[in-house]
């Protein structure tokens, strides 16, 4: 089983919209691809509420059968989608992948 995690951290104020709206936006559009890209087996979106300068804003848990599946999600239409929107709102990102 392969692990993706991603976090995010959103600029206060971008696509015409706060980083309050865009973070319940992003979690939406994250969670939609559930029923859209077969090769991902589960999926987890979270809005962080700790208030730490080191904390991120938003964090994305997700597994596959293996590698080719990761990639598989990676480059389907439906994610290419958000990664442009996130590409928009983010300031930061962080991104860990292992098999577990």
């Amino acid at each position: 089983m392969v692990k993706h995690i991603v976090m995010w951290r959103l600029k206060d104020f971008a696509a015409d919209a706060t980083k309050e709206e865009n973070a319940l936006k992003l979690k939406e559009s994250l969670e939609s691809l559930k029923d859209k890209i077969e090769s991902l087996k589960a999926l987890e979106v979270g809005i962080n509420f700790n208030p730490s300068p080191a904390a991120f804003d938003v964090v994305l848990y997700s597994e596959f059968e293996d590698q080719e599946g990761l990639h598989a999600y990676q480059n389907h239409e439906e994610h290419l989608k958000i990664v442009d929107f996130v590409g928009v709102i983010r300031t930061d990102r962080a991104v860990v992948d292992y098999e577990g």
